[in-house]
């Protein structure tokens, strides 16, 4: 049977197997198996050993990281897609969790039929590489973002206690972030937006508190 009639052809609708031999990609086909899940099943959580490479046919799955409390969403995937790729190479770990968003159809390819796929198409491990890389991108991105949304309330909070007729003098960002526990760079980012937003305006070792109503609500926030 042809590729084209197996899986839907679904295989070649992806950049990471489009130029990937049609007979490589039966071997994959012949020795992979197909899981059909409800939603919120987990396939796999952050720091489990892989083992497998998921291939989305059907639905839509969502890979995230918790931090504590939060849940930092790293892509919601639609079928046609692959997931868990990482817990096929290196040292077969997952970094992200995953879980089904609506009902799915995945197709679960061992590391070793993963491999052997490799050794048929090299150039499918430039490819790997290429997707892991761009999803840590995102993922960054994504946990800067709530990192920065934590940082800000407590940033004004500080600014609000140590102003004196609205004026925060003689304390450094590194000074600041001294006092909070957290990096300098995380302080300078927070200033920054509350800067951009109108809110204060930052001097050498003086911070101007422009609007206080405001920054007692973003304390809050």
């Amino acid at each position: 049977m042809t590729i084209g009639k197996m899986a839907g052809g679904l295989f070649y609708k992806i950049d990471l197997f489009k130029h990937v031999a049609e007979p490589c990609l039966e071997g994959l086909l012949e020795n992979s198996r197909v899981l059909d899940v409800g939603v919120g099943h987990l396939f796999f959580s952050a720091g489990q050993t892989g083992g497998e490479l998921f291939f989305l046919e059907k639905g839509s799955v969502q890979t995230f990281r918790t931090c504590g409390e939060r849940k930092i969403a790293v892509a919601t995937l639609q079928a046609p897609a692959v997931f868990g790729e990482m817990g096929c190479f290196g040292r077969v770990r997952h970094y992200f969790s995953a879980e089904s968003v609506t009902e799915s159809r995945v197709r679960l390819i061992s590391a070793n039929t993963v491999q052997a796929l490799v050794e048929c198409s090299p150039n499918l491990a430039h490819r790997v590489i290429a997707l892991i890389s761009e999803r840590f991108d995102r993922f960054l991105c994504e946990f800067e973002a709530h990192a920065l949304k934590g940082t800000i309330p407590r940033v004004a909070a500080l600014l609000l206690k140590k102003r004196e007729q609205d004026v925060v003098c003689g304390l450094t960002h590194k000074d600041l972030g001294g006092e909070l526990g957290i990096h300098r760079e995380s302080v300078t980012a927070a200033l920054g937006e509350l800067q951009k937003a109108g809110i204060i305006a930052i001097e050498r070792k003086r911070i101007r508190i422009l609007q206080p109503v405001r920054l007692e609500r973003a304390s809050r926030e």
